[in-house]
């Protein structure tokens, strides 16, 4: 059983040699794929040039909140690694600011026994239960943008207070996107719109399905490259409409987002250790150890005592 581990990165380049060395040391079979944007911060990885299993995509724009940009970079990954006949049976999608909540032996072995096809955290866009809303949904993934300049913003914020008497505006000032209710849209009763934390580990089985039906299903993924964040919908909506998998409902990933960051996850600190490694998660997210260095410190001693318990 083989795990590749997906890092998406753009800052912190020592933090992110960080994470891939205690996969890469931890496991004799791990893969990792880094796409990491150069425009923002070199990514150096002479200092890892040991290990075999790391393979560097790079990227010279960012990958920005809101538009189809993120989408685009997993999907484009995931066609590579199936194109290239990478040997793998399971992703693990990962930023580069995720570090792990135990060691990466009990992680991969979890997966070698688990009866599901995939974690992912997923709902009901139109469900009372639904963590953005039901309202907020809609507007997401129901209406069709475009998006304008970064200096667009603060007049998108001013022309907002017109939303609520043009039903059919619909204005997302924060990412500087403006669209329209979608005329109409993919969904129905037996095809159901899903809202998902991107942050996922899935099997090769359900990787090589999302491929094939957006392969014969194109006009999917041009509605959805124009919603918001496509990236938390379109990967979970076409898996849990087909019925195919056993699919548990939790990405296992420790994270906070505050509804003040309206979005955005909080950077965990010390204060979260005792949650943290209290949790059923398999990592945690987000980390900046510019701002905090010492709870990186504490789960790598965390997880290293673990595994050493484990081997005795």
């Amino acid at each position: 059983m083989k795990v590749l581990y997906f890092i998406q990165s753009h800052t912190n380049p020592e933090q992110v040699c960080r994470l891939v060395n205690l996969i890469e040391k931890s496991s004799s079979n791990a893969q990792v794929v880094i796409n990491h944007n150069f425009s923002s911060s070199y990514l150096d990885l002479s200092s890892l040039k040991q290990f075999s299993g790391i393979h560097l995509i790079k990227r010279d724009k960012s990958a920005r909140r809101g538009d189809d940009s993120v989408l685009d970079m997993y999907l484009n990954t995931v066609n590579w690694l199936l194109e290239e006949n990478f040997d793998f049976d399971w992703l693990i999608c990962l930023s580069g600011q995720d570090y792990p909540t135990r060691p990466i032996s009990e992680i991969e072995d979890f997966l070698s026994r688990t009866e599901y096809d995939g974690f992912i955290s997923y709902w009901d866009i139109l469900s009372e239960e639904s963590p953005l809303g039901k309202e907020a949904g809609r507007k997401r993934f129901f209406a069709q943008y475009m998006r304008l300049p970064e200096w667009s913003k603060w007049w998108l914020r001013k022309v907002s207070r017109i939303e609520p008497f043009i039903p059919i505006l619909k204005i997302q000032w924060r990412f500087a996107l403006i669209g329209l209710e979608a005329k109409s849209t993919p969904f129905h009763d037996d095809f159901k719109c899903y809202g998902a934390w991107y942050w996922s580990t899935l099997s090769r089985k359900c990787l090589e399905f999302l491929r094939n039906y957006l392969e014969e299903h194109p006009e999917l993924l041009r509605y959805y490259k124009k919603t918001l964040a496509p990236e938390e919908s379109l990967i979970a909506t076409v898996l849990v409409n087909s019925q195919q998998f056993n699919l548990c409902n939790d990405c296992l990933r420790y994270l906070d987002y505050p509804p003040e960051l309206f979005g955005f996850a909080r950077s965990l600190t010390v204060d979260d250790y005792a949650k943290i490694i209290s949790s059923d998660s398999l990592f945690a997210r987000k980390f900046d150890f510019k701002q905090d260095s010492k709870i990186l410190d504490l789960l790598d001693e965390h997880i290293l005592t673990a595994r050493s318990i484990a081997q005795f």
